[in-house]
């Protein structure tokens, strides 16, 4: 079995980004010094020259931002309220339509 996925935070991306871009080492140098795949540092370069700053906005490889995660649980929400009147419509109007005949 393979072995656990390492996590990293924002600043140490950001670090080892600022190593390649910045300072002009090599990412096989970077990578090698920190320990991680250059593959992985590449992929970091390419998220931060793509985004800037909010490349790595939380843990692992969620590419959602908080505002985007907020708005996202109060649509989710908004729309269940909305299907749960459509049923409570839907409802009202077969009972009303039962009584007129």
């Amino acid at each position: 079995m393979g072995s656990p996925r390492r996590k990293y935070t924002k600043e140490f991306k950001l670090e080892a980004v600022n190593l390649v871009i910045e300072q002009g080492r090599s990412v096989t140098d970077v990578a090698r010094s920190l320990g991680v795949n250059a593959s992985v540092i590449h992929q970091w370069k390419r998220k931060f020259l793509e985004n800037g700053e909010v490349s790595f906005p939380g843990n692992g490889n969620r590419q959602t931002g908080n505002e985007v995660a907020e708005e996202l649980r109060r649509v989710r929400k908004e729309l269940a309220e909305v299907k749960q009147d459509r049923e409570i419509l839907k409802k009202a109007a077969a009972f009303f339509a039962r009584n007129q005949s």
